[in-house]
C-alpha cells in the first residue's frame, strides 16, 4: 500500500496508495520538479492516508490551502467490504455529489481511504526563511499584516512561537536560539520562481518592519542548512514539551488577533499547577497549539483545563479541534464547534454508511443511542 500509480508531469496530478509516506512522496515529486501542497513536522512517519482521513493542516495551508481543494479523487474500502472508486483526476468534476469529501476528515468512521489522487504544485525554485523576534503579541499581528502586504504571493508560511516555547526547545534539544532573547517570534517563508525577485521583496520587508520597531531582530537563511536549523525551533517543540513532562495538548483555531489571550488566561488560570504553558501555531489560519506541561498527569489540573479551554473557544467562535481531529478524547465535546442539527446528520450518515459500526467505533463522532 505504499506506491506511486502515476504521476502526470503536465498537470501535477499524483495518484498513489495510502500507505505511502509524506516525505518519501515529496521526494518523489521534487525529482519531477514539483512537491507536496502538504507539509507537517510528522512527515517522516506519517501516511498520505491518513493525512486525508484527519484533513492535517500543518505549515503550507497559508500557500496552498486545505487538503479539501488539493484532493482530486480517492478510493476508500465501505464498511460492507465494496470499493468506493472515486479515483479521477480531473480538476472539474460536477456529477452529482462530490463523495470524497465526506472521507477528508472523517478519522476512518466511514471507510478507509486506500488511494489517493492529489493535485501538487511546481517545486519553487527559490526559498528563503526568515526568523523575527518581537516584543508583543500586537506586534506579531502587525508584522502578519505587512507580511501579506508586502509579500503577498511568494508568503508560504507565517508560524508563531512564544519565549516559553524557546525555552523547551533550548533546554531539552540543545537548539540554539539565533536571535537576542524576545517575548515572541515569527517565521517566515518565502516561495518563488525567482531567487532575485524574492530577495528583494523579502528585504524591503524586512527593512521597513526594523524601522517602524515591529521586530527587534531578525536572521534570514537562504541555504537549505540554516532554513533547517530556523524550522527547527518551531518544527521539534512538540518534540521538546515531550521532554518536559506530562503534556495536556490542545488544537484551536480562532479568530487571529484572540489566539494568544487564551494562553495568557490558562497561564494566570492554572498558577503554579503547570510545569509550562506554551503557545504556538499557524499564524496564516488562526490556528493556537496550547500545550501544558506538568510533572505528572493530575486529574485537578485537567478539571481547570476542562471544559475552561473548549467554552473560552466556543465564545470566541473558534473550534475546539483546527487541524487534528476529534478522535476517542474529544468525541462528546463537538457540541462546542457544531450545532445539534450539524451532529444528528452526523451521526445518520454515519449509520447509513456503517449501520454495524464497525469502522473506527467509538470515535469522532458522539453516540446517537
Amino acid at each position: 500500500m505504499d506506491q506511486v500509480i502515476s504521476f502526470d508531469n503536465v498537470s501535477g496530478a499524483l495518484v498513489c496508495q495510502a500507505g505511502c509516506i509524506l516525505e518519501l512522496l515529496n521526494q518523489y515529486l521534487e525529482r519531477q520538479g514539483y512537491t507536496m501542497p502538504l507539509d507537517l513536522g510528522a512527515k517522516g512517519s506519517c501516511h498520505i492516508g491518513g493525512n486525508l482521513a484527519t484533513n492535517a493542516g500543518g505549515l503550507r495551508l497559508l500557500r496552498y490551502g486545505s487538503l479539501r481543494g488539493s484532493v482530486l479523487g480517492l478510493e476508500a474500502v465501505l464498511p460492507d467490504g465494496s470499493i468506493l472508486n472515486c479515483l479521477n483526476s480531473l480538476r472539474k468534476d460536477n456529477t452529482g455529489y462530490d463523495l470524497k469529501q465526506l472521507f477528508i476528515g472523517s478519522e476512518g468512521t466511514l471507510g478507509l481511504i486506500s488511494a489517493v489522487s492529489i493535485l501538487c504544485p511546481r517545486k519553487p525554485n527559490s526559498v528563503n526563511v526568515a526568523l523575527l523576534g518581537c516584543e508583543s503579541f500586537s506586534r506579531v499581528l502587525q508584522v502578519f499584516t505587512m507580511c501579506r502586504d508586502h509579500l503577498g504571493e511568494i508568503l508560504s508560511a507565517c508560524e508563531f512561537f512564544d519565549a516559553a516555547c524557546m525555552k523547551v526547545v533550548k533546554k531539552h534539544l540543545k537548539l540554539s536560539n539565533p536571535l537576542p532573547a524576545n517575548n515572541f517570534y515569527v517565521l517566515i517563508e518565502t516561495s518563488g520562481s525567482s531567487a532575485y525577485h524574492d530577495e528583494e521583496k523579502l528585504n524591503n520587508f524586512l527593512s521597513k518592519a526594523l524601522d517602524t520597531s515591529l521586530i527587534t531582530s531578525g536572521t534570514v537563511a537562504t541555504d537549505q542548512s540554516k532554513i533547517m536549523s530556523l524550522w527547527a525551533l518551531r518544527e521539534r517543540i512538540t518534540e521538546a514539551l515531550a521532554h518536559d513532562g506530562y503534556v495536556y495538548k490542545y488544537d484551536l483555531s480562532m479568530p487571529v488577533e484572540k489566539l494568544y489571550e487564551l494562553v495568557e488566561e490558562t497561564r494566570i488560570r492554572l498558577g503554579t499547577a503547570a510545569k509550562t504553558v506554551v503557545g504556538y501555531g499557524h499564524l496564516g489560519d488562526g490556528n493556537l497549539h496550547l500545550n501544558v506541561t506538568a510533572e505528572s498527569h493530575s486529574d485537578t489540573l485537567m478539571t481547570a483545563l476542562e471544559p475552561f479551554v473548549y467554552e473560552w473557544t466556543a465564545m470566541h467562535k473558534g473550534s475546539i479541534s483546527a487541524e487534528h481531529g476529534l478522535g476517542f478524547k474529544k468525541k462528546d465535546h463537538i457540541h462546542y464547534s457544531k450545532s445539534r442539527e450539524a451532529v444528528n446528520l452526523m451521526q445518520k450518515i454515519k449509520r447509513m454508511l456503517d449501520p454495524k459500526g464497525i469502522m473506527n467505533p467509538y470515535k469522532t463522532i458522539p453516540s446517537s443511542e
